[in-house]
């Protein structure tokens, strides 16, 4: 695997790291990681958009957000679970995948 594509997966970790700290937070120091963690996420996404797809890139980063932050709120803060909910959630990870598998490699450093 590329290591590009590894900083996008890393990306959005840091992107459910946000997400539920805009939900969470509550002192300072809470806001203070939530919004570090948001600068880091666009960071990098920024910078792999500069040697990756970036319409497939965006749409990685995106899905594995979204699909963490779910994942995050079942185990973390007893969001309810139903079995509709994973299948969409496999859907969602299943066409990341793909997407990630049918886009050309580009070479590092190419626009």
């Amino acid at each position: 695997m590329n290591s590009k594509w590894i900083l996008v997966v890393l990306s959005s970790l840091f992107e459910v790291g946000w997400v539920i700290g805009l939900k969470h937070a509550s002192s300072g120091l809470e806001w203070t990681l939530t919004i570090l963690a948001m600068a880091v996420s666009f960071w990098v996404i920024i910078y792999t958009s500069k040697f990756l797809t970036t319409s497939t890139v965006y749409a990685v980063f995106v899905g594995l957000g979204t699909a963490g932050t779910i994942l995050a709120e079942i185990f973390f803060f007893g969001e309810q679970v139903n079995g509709v909910k994973l299948l969409f959630i496999l859907l969602l990870v299943g066409g990341i995948i793909g997407l990630k598998v049918v886009t050309p490699v580009q070479e590092e450093g190419a626009n």
